[in-house]
């Protein structure tokens, strides 16, 4: 095989596509070459057609070497849309009866099949080995090829023993694939697969269809989420939080505003995750609400919004988690929001562990921050941490690009903050610095004699933290300054910044946002200019009924950029269905029918739809100490015991059983209001309720005056709210 060959018939004989993204055309030409290759790609690049496309075209079938047996099984389908014959792709692992087995087997030995998932586990054992050995080998394929290094043995060990297997079976090339970024992680997977020689391919982690946006996080954050998805209702999305309970009640409250979403984390059962999985890749579901135990298994192209409840506990995890948004190439909305107090909390949750982790973690913690606060380019900044330089000034798809601050003039803080660096001798953190330019007699400054420097206390009495914060961040990303990643953040002077020291220039910088004024939502752009919304449903709907009549995920059939295509262009004809982007000659031939005959229809009655209005509705969330107390009462706990055993404030409790009876839920708190109220005061109090336009409890102590304890009006409105409410 070599690279003369066409790649561009089969590119769309299989896929649809007319043209390659990035470097696909020239991996797939190294592989063909018979080369080792190494495809650093972040996610949603494209990695998977590197080695599907050439599986279709080589001789022999493609092994291609999964840890995740939901992702093979979304793969195995995604690959059989592209033609007629289902023999084309399957998978080997043990969720496989020996009868399934066997016949995949036989599809292999035919030469039917193309492509074959293993899982490592499954590659390891002797009879697969040995039935391998009899198969021609068109290549291997190693894909997730960070479990090698980043995980290891904790997470699959058997991704160590790839290269001795693959060295049994028949030697082939190896296309190894990972969105892992670091040097030290690259060399280890070519160390471990003996690929050291292969040709490397490094692509651009900006994703330009994203868009980037931080909010503040309120008391209202739920009805925000719930406004903003009722926006953009009928599209799939995942919403992250940090704990397994908020997960929970998040869930709840959506449904409860007849949005299709569903919990998962780590804590569930095996089957209802795996349940949950399925149902959101076939559209049952709309929103996942989850930890990040979601999301690794899911190849799901066409989730449009990616919602951060709480901040993430690095940008690593925060990229990797929006990474999941558009990976169709279509919109993806990444909205976080954030809350000082949720760094707080998630420093607090690292005590405990060693000292170094604990640095490390505040370091990962303090880029998380300063990608929230900055009012820079989202995109720039988040590339900048991944080592890439982006040169635009404005890339019109963040918050901050939309809602631009005024750029003031930084050259005298720049030079201050230089010198500073230089004058500790670059062995010093970003906290540190800011200690000496605002004049902070720190211990740690002072047991060094910074407090002697010129430079000691050099901030204006108006310059504060955040401005230097921002100096800071911005002389990083002109590439002023660096930061020693090895030594926990230390900065140091870049070749530049020393010149820009001998000769300062013109440095504009932009203040941190205060989240005081927060930006207008930006919806979300269409992805077609004059989609037809009535037809582009029908057709959403026509692709979910045939998805589950195939029992695969509706993106299987057609992928949203492709019905957007269809809504806006009209075909009506299979040969007309070919120059949709995404929709092959296979494809049109197999699903198109029933699609162009809607299109026609639709054309002949044109209709159009109205928007329904948005309801926010909210749910009880009964915590543990809930529960307890709707026990306890039901047992008739004196209401100050309950306190003292939970160890909470009596009136804190009080409040406690305010939220369950508004909620809904009937108490009966007779036994101890008997036991320590007058009865005239009861039946008074109880009359006021009765009788009054609101249940705040500063008007009835005003009305009722202070003959009555507040702790008593509060108790008469837990039984009135439960006898007469509930």
């Amino acid at each position: 095989m070599t690279t003369d060959v066409n790649l561009y018939e089969p590119l769309k004989k299989y896929f649809g596509f007319d043209k390659f993204k990035d470097s696909q055309e020239a991996i797939i030409r190294s592989l063909l070459d018979g080369k080792n290759v190494f495809v650093l790609m972040p996610t949603g690049g494209g990695k998977s057609l590197c080695y599907q496309l050439p599986s279709l075209i080589m001789d022999g079938v493609a092994i291609v070497i999964s840890p995740l047996i939901a992702l093979m099984k979304n793969q195995v389908d995604a690959v059989r849309s592209t033609g007629e014959d289902d023999c084309i792709a399957h998978f080997l692992n043990s969720s496989l009866t020996k009868v399934q087995i066997d016949q995949v087997k036989e599809d292999i030995v035919t030469g039917r099949t193309k492509l074959l998932y293993v899982a490592p586990e499954s590659l390891t054992k002797e009879e697969n080995v040995e039935f391998l050995k009899s198969v021609k080998i068109s290549f291997y394929a190693i894909d997730e090829a960070h479990c090698i290094s980043e995980w290891g043995h904790d997470f699959r060990p058997e991704y160590r023993k790839i290269r001795p297997i693959i060295n049994k079976i028949g030697k082939a090339p190896v296309i190894a694939l990972t969105a892992t970024a670091t040097e030290k992680v690259r060399t280890d997977i070519k160390k471990s697969l003996g690929i050291m020689d292969a040709d490397e391919y490094k692509s651009s982690f900006n994703r330009p269809n994203l868009y980037y946006e931080v909010r503040q996080k309120t008391q209202n954050i739920d009805k925000d989420i719930i406004k903003f998805i009722k926006r953009h209702s009928g599209v799939s999305g995942i919403i992250y939080c940090l704990s397994r309970k908020k997960v929970e009640e998040l869930a709840r409250d959506l449904c409860a505003n007849d949005i299709k979403a569903a919990p998962y984390h780590a804590g569930l059962e095996g089957q209802l995750r795996s349940e949950t999985q399925d149902k959101f890749l076939m559209e049952e579901i709309d929103v996942i609400v989850a930890t990040i135990a979601f999301g690794m298994g899911i190849d799901k192209p066409d989730v449009r919004f990616v919602i951060h409840y709480d901040i993430p506990k690095s940008l690593e995890g925060y990229y990797q988690e929006t990474g999941r948004a558009g990976r169709d190439g279509g919109e993806g909305h990444c909205l976080a929001f954030y809350s000082y107090k949720d760094l707080q909390k998630l420093e607090k949750f690292m005590e405990g562990k060693p000292v170094s982790e604990q640095d490390i973690g505040r370091q990962l913690l303090k880029e998380t921050a300063a990608y929230a606060e900055s009012a820079v380019c989202r995109r720039k900044l988040l590339l900048h941490y991944f080592g890439e330089s982006y040169s635009k000034s404005n890339c019109g798809n963040c918050d901050n690009c939309n809602n631009p601050k005024k750029q003031v003039e930084g050259k005298e803080q720049l030079c201050k903050v230089l010198e500073v660096i230089r004058d500790t001798k670059e062995d010093f953190r970003d906290d540190y610095i800011k200690d000496v330019i605002l004049g902070n007699e720190t211990e740690e400054v002072l047991a060094h004699h910074h407090d002697d420097l010129e430079a000691f206390g050099c901030a204006e009495d108006n310059e504060d933290e955040h401005l230097w914060n921002a100096v800071i961040r911005q002389a990083l990303i002109a590439g002023y300054i660096s930061k020693e990643v090895d030594n926990y953040g230390v900065l140091k002077l870049t070749a530049a910044g020393k010149r820009y020291l001998k000769n300062p220039s013109s440095f504009k910088i932009v203040e941190d946002n205060d989240f005081e004024d927060e930006p207008e939502e930006t919806p979300m752009q269409s992805g077609a200019a004059a989609l037809d919304p009535e037809l582009y449903q029908v057709l959403r709907d026509e692709r979910k009924k045939m998805a589950k009549e195939k029992d695969v995920p509706p993106y299987v059939i057609f992928q949203d950029t492709s019905l957007e295509a269809m809504a806006t262009i009209y075909p009506q004809t299979i040969e007309e269905l070919q120059n949709i982007p995404g929709v092959g000659a296979g494809k049109a031939k197999r699903y198109g029918k029933e699609f162009c005959n809607i299109i026609r229809h639709h054309c002949e009655v044109n209709c159009i739809e109205r928007p329904e209005d948005i309801r926010i509705r909210t749910t009880a969330k009964k915590s543990l100490l809930k529960v307890y107390i709707i026990q306890s009462i039901d047992r008739k706990v004196a209401l100050d015991d309950i306190a003292v055993a939970k160890g909470i404030d009596f009136d804190d409790l009080l409040e406690e059983i305010d939220a369950i009876v508004y909620s809904g839920t009937k108490l009966n708190i007779d036994y101890f209001i008997e036991e320590v109220m007058d009865e005239d005061h009861v039946d008074e109090i109880y009359e006021y309720f009765k009788n009054s336009e609101t249940d705040h409890i500063a008007d009835a102590v005003n009305e009722l005056g202070d003959e009555y304890e507040e702790d008593e009006i509060r108790l008469v409105r837990i039984k009135f709210i439960s006898e007469m409410a509930n």
